[in-house]
């Protein structure tokens, strides 16, 4: 996963300062991540990227709606998604031996020498974890 140049970012080429990237995730987007527990997912992604020296802030606004099953009698459902998530990706010389070692999830570790930033994982990640852990119909919905 995460060979898709839609979702490599070219930071290097980037200007100091804060850049907007929007991005439409839809059902096809996680063909390669397996089965999913809802459909018809119409996520809209901001990520507020801002460049400084030696490291990047990035801060993720996930919107949209999501077909998903009443937890109680099945009954189809469509949830709204919201949420934001930020990550700190700084820029080191070593990079693996970082990330194994970091214990906050919102920090990332890259090579000083990359010139491209791959955020698929982490779209896949912020949308599903956008869906409500609540799956119910509303009492006057619940046919069971």
């Amino acid at each position: 996963m995460g060979n898709n140049r839609t979702y490599n970012i070219p930071f290097v080429g980037l200007k100091q300062g804060v850049h907007l990237f929007e991005y439409h995730i839809e059902d096809s987007f996680f063909t390669e991540y397996g089965d999913q527990d809802f459909t018809n997912c119409k996520a809209n992604v901001k990520l507020n990227l801002e460049k400084n020296v030696g490291f990047l802030q990035l801060k993720f606004d996930v919107g949209g709606t999501v077909d998903v099953g009443c937890d109680r009698c099945g009954n189809p459902l469509n949830k709204v998604l919201w949420d934001e998530f930020s990550i700190i990706v700084k820029l080191v010389d070593n990079p693996e031996e970082m990330n194994l070692q970091e214990e906050d999830p919102d920090i990332f570790y890259l090579g000083r020498t990359e010139s491209h930033l791959q955020i698929e994982s982490w779209l896949y990640e912020f949308v599903t974890l956008s869906i409500p852990n609540q799956r119910k119909c509303n009492e006057e919905e619940f046919k069971g």
